[in-house]
């Protein structure tokens, strides 16, 4: 095998955090792919990462979204093994998953896998760069799956913004290119040409996959001996033909394109000014990093900021600064700022406000402190990375190897080395008018865009700036108001691991639970504020969204500092009140909640703010309609099974009502009576929790004389109940996007361990075949799922399709899938069912990587009052007693057409692109050889949500699983 290994490096010489216990070796094959071990004898998923260092900026001009079509095409069948499904099929029994994706220069391919099996799963992976075979009829029926994929993204606003950005530039560039590609660019277009795709797709294969712009990353728990023995024979004759990875020393944009300015109509009714300039490639001077520096200090939003002074003036309500990666050679970067109503008539405002703040900068000079700040905040990162998903992490890895050198491969992207001013000043000086560029992005421009978009068809109109306005720019001068930021006092320094139940109040219940796990100077808060006031009714449930948006709107400036040392707050609405949470470094998290909490009940509202505030919640709510059609089915459906639901237009509806007169009274009467739940998880000790609690009570109760809340009023909303036998159908229309969509719900009942057992195995044994034969095979459309749904303690299957084809025909073929498993699971194997039970017992075994999501997993407990903490270990247990007949009753009594207890619910979302869609069409679409659907009872239609909702009872609340009045202390 030594011989295949042209380079190794050990542990040695691999630069890793201190608090990393994962081991590991770099490989440079003969072949020339650079390969990243990390061995993790702790991790329950192995996974594997493949980047090709090629993207769509290669694709040929005249086959547009080829390198992103070979990408879907390598998961379809190879030589060794030649079935379509066979990678996903032996991931699914295994407990794992895959995806991939292309961007302008890479194509990154990756899975996870129970540990166990990464040997199978690496040896289907390792054949897509051996031996795809694009067969005809897949490569036929796949490219629709890419246009399912295109067709999702032509509504939305960010990837109508990114290709138009393209669009603008040279013809002749790469970058012009339109990367995701669709029917026209895929099939039709090149037919008419007598261009074979098949042939082309072999071709781009055998061109561009060498294995010498390949970086693979493989984690498993085996040895690294063990680990170099299982991936070397796999990949070391991955053909190499010697490729140099692709660089574009020319800028995109031709001179003639900058200063000038585009107005863009959106799909949505939102407003954004895009500032950008040229710059070169940064990615050459990661160990100075100099565009960080640069985007620290513009988008920073402490006091003296841009953001801060823009927000006075009521002209934006968000800002992001910082480099944007072009490609190997160039690079940008970028002002974006969210746009008030006033805002949008001060443009060249803001764009002069933007010069003078880098005509301070450039006053200033660079500031060795300011760069040690960052430089000491990124090795804390570092230093104190969570562990991630292992999928994410060799994902990102495997793309790190193009970046850095091998030894840097895990440090690189945090350790800033190297203050170099010259570099900072290199760029700086780049951010000048002549090499600008604005993007302006509103409604209001539908008049005046009288040029399209060739593949998104967005409007937009393109004019100069004028010579007034550009002298404007030009001689600004400085501000008095913008100014460097104060040194960082919320930077941790004390990292002591605290060495190694619930309390009650007659206001607060305290969860408490020690870290033993991450061992990291972390912890996180987590605080409900139960009040009925804040969802009794549609006025009062705008006056508790705004009340929150608008305070974190006021805070955000002390925040700020906080959130860059590593110490991040969110407050957001629940149906029962307000959530306050805390996590990251625990050293000072305790000044951050107090100063939250005084802040919170002495607020006053700021008139101006408010009504910017108000205007831009009204937006979000009338936007809604723009989302995808999967976002719409899931909101109806929620909608209807749920007790108490204010939909988005009854919210629209009373938002009159809402003054800031009304806000300032409400304010103290929605804190006066609370019940409040917490728990705090992490590096610190019940005796701080305790305190911290107390602080939380006192504030409360000084500046607000918060009383308890009545038990009764403690209420938590419940779930409609749907009939034996029923089926009910609704449908709503959406006029923006193309594609409709349906949901179908087969709702389950209650939750306990065998209900959850039985039904999450069923998922786990029929997500493959649905994924194949619906979207594979009858090609659907891009998105399909099936899968379990959960709320207020009730569960039930649904899958989720977004199609071209009518909901009616698209609800046929799920009644005919449904069918065919039932013949499925009767013929299914002993030994397949128990590598799927294995599977599922696997995937509920795995652990959380970091703390956040590990705090995640307790508070779900405590949140829905289920407060089962030992949740996997029971469910698992359950779950090993099943048999194969006690899933095929289950299904029989559930789901299969005529169950007895067969409870249906179909939601559609329907393009008004279908004209004269109806219950009762009958499809004109069925695709010959497919099974005819079966005959289905009428369905109730639901003309009216609450007449329906009035109709039916309501579930009870799942018990808790501990007697929470003696629960004591653990969690």
């Amino acid at each position: 095998m030594t011989q295949h290994i042209k380079q190794t490096y050990n542990e040695d010489v691999i630069s890793k955090s201190a608090e990393d216990k994962r081991l590991y070796r770099g490989l440079e094959l003969t072949n020339g792919m650079k390969v990243l071990l990390v061995s993790d004898p702790d991790t329950d998923k192995a996974s594997a990462a493949l980047d090709v260092n090629i993207g769509y900026m290669k694709d040929p001009w005249e086959l547009q979204g080829l390198a992103h079509f070979c990408e879907h095409m390598l998961f379809l069948g190879t030589k060794k093994y030649p079935e379509e499904n066979e990678y996903n099929k032996f991931l699914s029994e295994h407990g794992g998953s895959s995806n991939a994706f292309t961007s302008s220069e890479h194509t990154n391919f990756y899975f996870d896998v129970a540990a166990e099996n990464l040997a199978g799963a690496l040896d289907r992976f390792s054949q897509f760069f051996h031996s795809p075979l694009f067969t005809p009829s897949a490569t036929e029926r796949e490219v629709n799956a890419v246009n399912s994929e295109n067709d999702k993204n032509l509504q939305n606003d960010a990837w109508r913004a990114a290709q138009l950005e393209r669009s603008l530039a040279n013809p002749k560039h790469d970058y012009y290119k339109f990367g995701t590609g669709n029917k026209s660019t895929l099939e039709t277009l090149p037919k008419a040409s007598g261009i074979d795709v098949r042939d082309e797709l072999l071709k781009f294969h055998s061109k561009y996959y060498s294995s010498n712009i390949m970086g693979l990353c493989v984690l498993g728990k085996e040895t690294l001996d063990e680990l170099s023995e299982l991936v070397v024979p796999l990949f070391y004759d991955v053909e190499n033909k010697n490729l140099t990875v692709p660089e574009w020393l020319e800028q995109p944009f031709e001179r003639e394109e900058y200063v000038t300015r585009v107005n863009v109509v959106p799909v949505k009714d939102v407003r954004h000014l895009n500032v950008f300039w040229s710059i070169p490639d940064l990615q050459p001077y990661y160990t100075s990093n100099p565009g960080h520096y640069l985007g620290h200090l513009i988008g920073h939003e402490g006091e003296g900021s841009l953001l801060s002074e823009l927000k006075s003036r009521g002209w934006v309500n968000m800002l992001m600064g910082g480099q944007k990666a072009g490609a190997k050679g160039f690079a940008f970067f970028i002002v974006t700022v969210d746009l008030t109503d006033d805002g949008l008539d001060h443009v060249d405002d803001i764009v002069t406000l933007i010069y003078q703040y880098i005509n301070m900068l450039k006053k200033e000079g660079t500031k060795e402190w300011i760069f040690n700040e960052c430089k000491d905040l990124s090795a804390m990162t570092f230093r104190f990375k969570d562990k991630e998903k292992p999928h994410n992490y060799t994902s990102k890895h495997a793309g790190y190897l193009h970046e850095f050198f091998l030894p840097e491969v895990l440090s690189g992207p945090y350790i800033m080395s190297e203050y170099r001013p010259d570099l900072i000043e290199m760029v700086l000086q780049k951010l000048t008018i002549d090499n600008m560029k604005m993007i302006v992005m509103a409604k209001k421009f539908e008049s005046e865009a009288h040029l399209k978009e060739k593949w998104y068809d967005t409007d937009y109109s393109i004019s100069k700036v004028s010579p007034e306005t550009l002298n404007t720019w030009s001689t600004c001068g400085l501000h008095n108001n913008l100014r460097l930021p104060e040194k960082n006092e919320f930077i941790a320094t004390n990292f002591d691991i605290i060495p190694n139940e619930t309390e009650d109040t007659p206001l607060t219940r305290l969860w408490y639970k020690k870290d033993e796990k991450f061992l990291l100077p972390k912890s996180c808060t987590n605080i409900e504020l139960t009040t009925p006031l804040s969802y009794s009714d549609p006025v009062q449930s705008n006056l508790t969204y705004l009340f929150v948006t608008l305070f974190a709107d006021n805070l955000n400036e002390y925040a700020y500092a906080a959130e860059l040392a590593g110490l991040h707050y969110n407050l957001q609405c629940t149906p029962y009140g307000i959530h306050l949470s805390l996590k990251g470094y625990n050293d000072k998290q305790d000044i951050l909640l107090k100063k939250i909490l005084e802040k919170l009940t002495t607020f006053k509202v700021d008139s101006k703010r408010f009504e910017i505030i108000k205007e831009l919640y009204e937006r979000s709510l009338r936007n809604f309609e723009a989302n995808q059609p999967h976002a719409h089915v899931t909101y109806y459906t929620s909608v209807l099974m749920s007790e108490v639901y204010w939909t988005n237009q009854e919210l629209l509806d009373c938002l009159d009502e809402v003054t800031v007169e009304k806000m300032e009274k409400f304010m103290p009467q929605l804190l006066s009576k609370l019940y409040i739940e917490a728990l705090i998880y992490g590096n610190t000790s019940k005796q701080k929790a305790i305190e911290t609690i107390e602080t939380v009570e006192s504030v409360l109760q000084t500046n607000i004389g918060t009383k308890p809340l009545l038990p009764s009023l403690r209420k938590r909303y419940r779930e409609i109940q749907l009939p034996d036998g029923c089926y009910y159908i609704y449908q709503k229309t959406n006029k923006v996007h193309k594609s409709s969509c349906i949901q179908m719900y087969y709702q389950t009942g209650i939750q306990c361990k065998e209900n959850n057992m039985l039904l999450e195995l069923l998922c786990q044994i029929i997500n493959e075949p649905c994924f194949n034969i619906l979207r594979t095979q009858e090609q659907l459309g891009y998105i399909v799922m099936s899968g379990v749904r959960r709320s207020s303690g009730v569960q039930g299957l649904r899958f989720i399709i977004q199609s071209d084809k009518s909901p009616i025909y698209v609800e046929s073929r799920v009644e005919v899938f449904i069918q065919k498993m039932e013949e499925y699971l009767d013929n299914l194997s002993e030994e397949d069912f128990q590598k799927h039970l294995k599977a599922l017992a696997s995937k509920r075994a795995e652990q959380p990587k970091k703390m956040s999501l590990q705090n995640n997993r307790y508070w779900n407990e405590i949140s829905s009052q289920q407060y089962h903490f030992d949740r996997d270990a029971c469910e698992i247990a359950c779950l090993k007693t099943f048999s194969k007949t006690d899933l095929i009753n289950y299904f029989k009594e559930m789901i299969v057409l005529n169950a007895p207890k067969r409870h249906k619910l179909s939601v559609h979302v329907i393009s008004s692109s279908i004209e004269n869609e109806t219950i009762n069409k009958v499809a004109d679409d069925i695709i010959d050889g497919l099974a005819p659907p079966p005959t289905l009872p009428p369905p109730v239609i639901i003309e009216d949500v609450n007449s329906f909702k009035n109709t039916l009872g309501l579930y009870p609340l799942a018990k808790p699983y501990i007697d929470i009045n003696t629960a004591k202390s653990k969690l």
